[in-house]
């Protein structure tokens, strides 16, 4: 069940996309166009902005599809992963699962390096477990 991981480098920060886990909200390129360009092939260039606020955009992404990692950090990166998950209920949408988790799904199990995974509520999901943000084509309401 482990997916597609991509990585995009610049200087010390690599910024990881897995797209199994995107949720299609859209943050990534309302926030920076120009820098995250579904249009665009590749679809992420780092290049066109200030590190630090690729970071903050990163940490927008509601479903943990988007997660970065400097070089210098990997140590803190690892330490926020430990500790109690905790579980946001989202209006009219995914469970978002924080912090450390593997999801066991028929039987397998994925453990999931980033810090936040969107999992389906509606049942619509063709990712299943995962959400892909079909709760907005189905009008799922809760």
């Amino acid at each position: 069940m482990a997916g597609l991981k991509k990585k995009y480098t610049k200087d010390n920060l690599t910024v990881i996309w897995q797209p199994d886990l995107c949720i299609h909200s859209t943050n990534c390129f309302k926030g920076l166009p120009h820098v995250f360009n579904p249009a665009n092939k590749p679809w992420v260039t780092l290049d066109a902005e200030r590190i630090d606020n690729i970071r903050k955009q990163v940490e927008k992404c509601p479903s943990g599809a988007l997660s970065y990692v400097l070089e210098e950090e990997y140590s803190e990166v690892e330490s926020d992963l430990v500790g109690t998950p905790i579980i946001d209920v989202t209006e009219n949408g995914p469970l978002l699962v924080k912090g450390p988790v593997n999801v066991r799904y028929k039987g397998k199990d994925d453990l999931k390096d980033s810090k936040t995974v969107a999992l389906c509520r509606c049942g619509g999901s063709y990712n299943k477990p995962y959400c892909d943000g079909t709760h907005r084509r189905v009008g799922f309401k809760d």
